[in-house]
């Protein structure tokens, strides 16, 4: 799987899955970046074919609707939607 590393504060282990054309999406992403945070991302429309299907088989793990962005956070925690009090408070 291809996943975007960006480089932060260690917080623990946050993967997003996002659309390149979501504007929730950006969102989140502007927002883990404000709070300098390293975490990986997708797009996943931008992925195609077998890679696709893997990640969103992944996202369904967490979210079954496989909507956007849905962040995970140490394997353990799911925020569906840019919600920005619970992913400042999920991260600090």
């Amino acid at each position: 799987m291809i996943m975007q590393h960006v480089e932060g504060q260690d917080k623990g282990k946050l993967v997003l899955f996002a659309l390149s054309t979501c504007g929730w999406c950006k969102k989140t992403r502007a927002l883990i970046e404000d709070l300098n945070v390293d975490y990986e991302y997708v797009y996943v429309d931008l992925l195609n074919g077998k890679e696709r299907e893997e990640v969103v088989e992944m996202v369904k793990k967490w979210n079954p609707q496989v909507s956007f962005p849905t962040l995970i956070i140490n394997d353990s925690k799911t925020i569906i939607g840019f919600k920005e009090d619970e992913i400042k408070e999920a991260i600090e």
